[in-house]
């Protein structure tokens, strides 16, 4: 009956689908018959059919139907909460429920601000509406989660181990779809406009929104995944460059450049046809990764097994940008800009340098990911590129992306004149320069991390002097406290300094991986029940073994007592993680946090006589969480706030410190 039950919730989608494209494309042809109402009931229809699917899935995880193909493999009558809800999307056929649930809630919010009349916006319901019928279509074909078994076992294996390990499993992968999906519109509008011939870049102004509230939730997602990574995997990292990370990092990428260069466009008029491009490349990057994670072609912790659905979405990936492509090159010349970049020493100028550096990155990552698949694909010979590949390229363009931030948001549009820029960034310029002589001083003379630490000033520092003044400027004309005063700076431009939040975050990230990369350090100890060893400045003393049975998995591991300089610093609880119907054991690592640095205890061997330790030590780890949530919070925030109608800001003139 749940199988039934969510069949009908996927052809449901299917022919809610069809609907949309229908009604899209009557309104996209004849704008007098771009009815809300008619779209309305399509997408309304999707959405319940999303719900459906959903919903029935969860009802036969909760309910142990293992009559259910996907529950029997993917489930048991031990999984806990919340992994038994979380394992809807732990498994190929329930992520793709999960996308259709997400696509159907965006297009939901699309409609929502559909007007009649609006052929535009009808043909972007309808290209919604094509993405839809691809994965409805898949749910009902070569990826069925509600396929049954002819013999229902009694129970299950569970999830994967490494996907029950920890809570932010049930986080990492929906926050990551609401990002992926999330692209889908404005990929449908630019596709729209681009059908229609539309000039301007009113197709950005709509889709602002949806890019930022996009953006944000990706890089939240990837952050959260590096978290999960760091916290269950036990290698003491938490960005290793494996295929399905990098398939989330370069979506990531070509959405910053384009969120960045949209900005100019819609301020300026230029960089028309390049933001056509970014978009297109964007979405068709979440088709791509979608098919790194779940076609198999890869080993990685990420990736489910093989199946039909690898041909299937690679050949979507390929026509998703072959066509859209075409489009763009047929259209170019009427949606070209008009105007062109005065000079590339302006404001407009370092934000096209900041897309060019994002989009090497975008392509050598890309490149570093697809070359080992392309030669095994040729050859039959199995290769891999590691992480001495991605930083030789990674590192240098970090340095030109920071300097690029820190100039770019205080440079005038239009052209910045020596004398202007000079003013703005010396300030920031003499305190970075003194941030690295002391710490030079105070012994870390790391090329890197100094280099880092100078450029992450230069970001935050002329924006924090700019809030300073103009705050000045409001306090010493409406006599108001600092306090209020800042408040009322940010509350007229959220938009900008919603920004600026997310580039302190990424100069905090990077700050963050720079300690992380440089100064960590790792060691082994090998110790015996009562005994003390030393390892990284630390004496640690094995204190007891430990074991006890959980719902799901028998707990294996040792307590162990660290100290420094005779003083107790933490007892950790490094432990091994027996699943049942899974012969090889998950470790867990402890960590202890602290503001100067993480401990890191992982047990690499276990018995009765004596336990292997790896300790590290990672300098302020939690640089780099911080960092990525300010990233997304400044995202979300300048899609939250908006400017107020009425300016009554006008004692703080741009003289004080704007960049116009």
């Amino acid at each position: 009956m749940i199988a039934l039950f969510g069949k009908a919730g996927v052809l449901l989608g299917v022919l809610a689908s069809l609907e949309m494209i229908r009604r899209g494309v009557i309104g996209f042809r004849n704008p007098n018959r771009a009815s809300r109402a008619y779209l309305g009931a399509a997408t309304a229809a999707l959405v319940v059919g999303a719900l459906a699917a959903m919903g029935a899935l969860q009802a036969a995880l909760l309910g142990n139907d293992f009559s259910i193909r996907y529950v029997a493999e993917n489930h048991s009558r031990s999984t806990p909460f919340p992994f038994n809800v979380a394992t809807a999307w732990a498994a190929l056929e329930g992520s793709i429920v999960l996308w259709g649930l997400v696509l159907a809630g965006y297009a939901w919010t699309v409609v929502r601000k559909h007007r009649d009349g609006d052929d535009v916006g009808s043909g972007a319901i309808a290209v919604i509406g094509v993405v839809a019928l691809f994965f409805f279509g898949v749910m009902a074909t070569v990826a069925d989660p509600f396929q049954t078994l002819d013999v229902v076992p009694p129970d299950g294996p569970g999830p994967n181990p490494l996907l029950q390990n920890h809570i932010m499993m049930a986080i990492h992968p929906p926050l990551l779809y609401l990002g992926f999906v999330g692209f889908t519109v404005p990929f449908a509008f630019a596709v729209a406009s681009l059908a229609k011939g539309v000039s301007g870049s009113d197709w950005l102004e709509r889709t602002h929104s949806w890019s930022l509230v996009a953006w944000s939730f990706l890089g939240a997602g990837i952050v959260i995944g590096g978290w999960w990574s760091y916290e269950v995997l036990g290698w003491g990292g938490f960005w290793a460059w494996d295929p399905v990370e990098n398939a989330s990092f370069i979506p990531w990428l070509t959405a910053t450049a384009f969120i960045h260069s949209a900005v100019v466009e819609r301020r300026r008029g230029v960089l028309r046809s390049w933001n056509f491009v970014l978009v297109i490349l964007t979405f068709a990057m979440t088709i791509f990764g979608t098919f790194l994670t779940r076609s198999g072609v890869i080993g990685s912790v990420h990736a489910f097994s093989q199946s039909a659905i690898g041909p299937v979405l690679l050949g979507f990936f390929a026509v998703i940008l072959v066509s859209s492509l075409i489009l763009l090159g047929f259209r170019a010349p009427a949606v070209s800009s008009p105007r062109r970049l005065d000079t590339m020493v302006s404001r407009e100028g370092i934000f096209l340098l900041n897309n060019l550096v994002l989009s090497t990155l975008a392509v050598v990552v890309l490149l570093g990911t697809i070359y080992p698949m392309i030669v095994e694909a040729i050859s039959g010979e199995q290769i891999s590129v590691g992480r001495p590949f991605f930083d030789r390229y990674a590192v240098p363009l970090s340095y030109i992306l920071l300097a690029a931030m820190g100039v770019g948001s205080i440079a005038p549009y239009r052209k910045a004149r020596p004398v202007v820029v000079w003013d703005r960034i010396r300030g920031s310029l003499a305190v970075a320069a003194l941030a690295g002589a002391l710490l030079v001083v105070v012994g870390v003379r790391v090329g890197h991390v100094v280099a880092i630490v100078g450029l992450a000033i230069l970001v935050v520092g002329p924006v924090a002097e700019r809030l300073w003044r103009q705050a000045s400027a409001v306090m010493e004309s409406q006599g108001r406290t600092r306090w209020e005063a800042v408040r009322r700076v940010v509350v007229r431009d959220p938009r900008f300094w919603g920004g600026q939040v997310a580039h302190l975050g990424v100069a905090i990230l990077a700050v963050g991986v720079a300690l992380y990369g440089n100064l960590s350090s790792e060691a082994m100890v090998t110790l015996r029940p009562g005994e003390t060893g030393s390892a990284l400045g630390y004496e640690i003393t094995y204190l007891e073994s430990f074991q006890r049975p959980e719902p799901n998995r028998l707990v294996t591991g040792v307590r162990a007592a660290v100290y420094r300089d005779g003083e107790l610093v933490a007892v950790m609880e490094p432990s091994l993680n027996q699943y049942p119907n899974f012969q090889q054991a998950i470790g867990t690592p402890a960590v202890n946090t602290s503001l100067a640095r993480d401990i890191y205890l992982t047990i690499r061997r276990l018995d009765s006589d004596s336990v292997i330790l790896d300790v590290q030590t990672h300098p302020m780890m939690y640089l780099v969480w911080i960092g990525g949530i300010l990233m997304s919070v400044g995202g979300l925030a300048s899609f939250v706030f908006r400017k107020p109608e009425r300016d009554d800001l006008t004692a703080a003139k741009d003289h004080v410190g704007s960049p116009t």
